[in-house]
């Protein structure tokens, strides 16, 4: 590692609404190091990372790049100065090729048109150069995920970027597209390039990354080199607190049937069959997971299940009742829970207060409601039970749902779903982008409810998550059933890649049902 090539000191910023997101934050990074910024939801991490790359201004403060003091005042100027982002959801045109999009922006012309044979030379260098091996005339909308996120690495790279901000850069990776991705940053850091990787994995860190800094309440916590911190350590620091990073649970012991797929097919917008005529089942007491790379059928299987898509073939049974019919409201009256995958979407009304989003699914209820009329006190008695029970960090049940981190936002979705302990629990990336301890409180509660005989079936693009709560799981590869394991005591995240990137498939495994 070299002098430091970066350094923001004193940097304070505070948002419109009051929220002070960043306290005199100070941090550097060096030449040719890799460089982990961690902290809990809310922390400040992101908002750090928006006054870096020129989408928020800092009312204190400084930025020194190469020694000398710099003003980002927006995106194109952090790209101007060698700055480069490749953000959790990608800024890809789906409908362009690779080249079109390495290019876009600052493509080469001929005349006033892009000069394609041009486009596609200039990115199969950068893309050689860097032994990045991708098909650069292929559309985007076409490749998985892992080739996309090297379409953003190089997207960067065409424009100059010496340092690298990466944005939860495993968190849609299979293992070995993961190990792809860390054998790629060892050798940018090789070339003299700096990376500063955000994420929530801490075991990632400890391989990948020299150096860590640490924030908490928009505070920095110190900066550490990795390998003389212990990840407990790491967790303390985030969370103030110690946290316990393994799930200690005893053996699933699977009961009745309570849900019944069976010949699943399920076509997108397009038209395009995205889940083929699969077939499987829950039981209660156990938490069945279903793994495979995202846009593989995983969001299609949750969304006719829990009564938001109703266009399907085949059936589905839950608790031996067909719902092909059923209302999305019947369907959760069948003792029925749903986290969904997208807190802000699905999750919450977010302009509406925590009370609100707290008491839907038990407002019919005659204990909080008669004749349309709601017992206002009973309501206020609940859900001051549900924000001590969930430890939601908020001023009182009155405050706004957006003015929560995102960790505590899932806590309330979590609680509203889950406080009266349904019987089917049907729980999409249940702890996708919060902090260690968030996280580790929604997985506790999950195996609560297992051990009280829930049935969980349980999405996640987290691997780790897969294999510290699953009793069994499915494999799912281009809308098709690829594996199933009813014990993962012996399976292996390397084992498990193979078949969620389909190098191998398992044969007559399109019918995991029980009858």
């Amino acid at each position: 590692m070299g002098k430091d090539i970066l350094k923001m000191e004193d940097i304070y910023l505070i948002y419109p609404n009051g929220i002070v997101a960043n306290q005199n934050v100070n941090f550097s990074l060096k030449k040719g190091e890799i460089h982990a910024l961690l902290g809990e939801n809310g922390a400040g991490k992101s908002s750090l990372m928006k006054v870096l790359f020129g989408l928020e201004q800092p009312q204190e403060g400084k930025i020194i790049l190469k020694g000398e003091e710099v003003k980002i005042t927006s995106p194109s100027v952090a790209i101007e100065h060698s700055l480069g982002m490749v953000h959790q959801h990608f800024k890809l045109v789906p409908s362009f090729t690779v080249a079109e999009n390495i290019v876009l922006g600052v493509e080469p012309k001929k005349r006033i048109f892009m000069d394609m044979d041009k486009a596609k030379e200039l990115s199969l260098n950068i893309a050689k150069e860097n032994d990045f091996h991708i098909d650069v005339e292929e559309r985007i909308e076409n490749l998985p995920v892992g080739i996309k996120q090297k379409v953003e690495k190089l997207k960067a790279l065409y424009r100059g970027a010496e340092i690298f901000i990466l944005d939860e850069p495993t968190a849609v990776l299979t293992p070995q597209e993961t190990e792809e991705l860390f054998n790629q940053l060892t050798l940018l850091k090789e070339k003299r390039h700096t990376i500063l990787f955000i994420s929530h994995k801490l075991d990632e860190i400890k391989a990948i990354c020299d150096r860590c800094t640490i924030l908490r309440h928009g505070k920095t916590m110190g900066t550490y080199e990795t390998k003389d911190i212990t990840k407990e350590e790491i967790s303390r620091l985030m969370v103030g607190r110690d946290v316990v990073l393994e799930i200690d649970k005893t053996k699933a012991e699977p009961k009745e049937l309570v849900l019944n797929v069976k010949n699943l097919r399920v076509k997108n917008y397009l038209s395009k069959e995205v889940v083929k005529n699969i077939s499987f089942g829950l039981r209660a007491g156990e938490i069945l997971g279903i793994a495979g790379v995202e846009g593989n059928g995983q969001s299609e299987i949750v969304e006719v299940i829990t009564g938001l898509n109703k266009t399907y073939g085949g059936d589905i049974f839950i608790k031996n009742k067909d719902i092909k019919k059923f209302s999305i409201k019947n369907i959760r009256d069948l003792d029925l829970a749903h986290i969904p995958e997208d807190r802000m979407t699905y999750g919450v009304a977010s302009d509406m207060d925590i009370n609100s989003n707290l008491i839907p699914n038990i407002v019919d209820d005659e204990k909080y409601s008669k004749r349309g009329i709601i017992n206002k006190g009973a309501i206020q008695e609940i859900t001051e039970h549900m924000i001590e029970d969930f430890l939601v960090k908020c001023n009182s049940g009155a405050q706004k749902v957006q003015m929560l981190s995102g960790g505590n936002i899932q806590k309330v979705v979590v609680a509203r779903e889950i406080y009266n302990k349904p019987k089917i629990i049907i729980a999409n990336q249940p702890t996708r982008g919060i902090d260690v301890g968030a996280a580790q409180f929604i997985r506790e509660k999950l195996v609560e409810l297992r051990d009280g005989g829930s049935g969980i079936l349980l999405v996640s693009a987290d691997l780790n998550e897969v294999f510290e709560l699953c009793d069994s799981i499915i494999v799912m590869h281009r809308g098709e059933i690829a594996a199933y394991f009813d014990d993962i005591s012996k399976l292996t995240e390397n084992e498990l890649g193979k078949y969620m990137l389909g190098i191998e498939k398992q044969k007559d495994v399109g019918g995991v049902a029980y009858e």
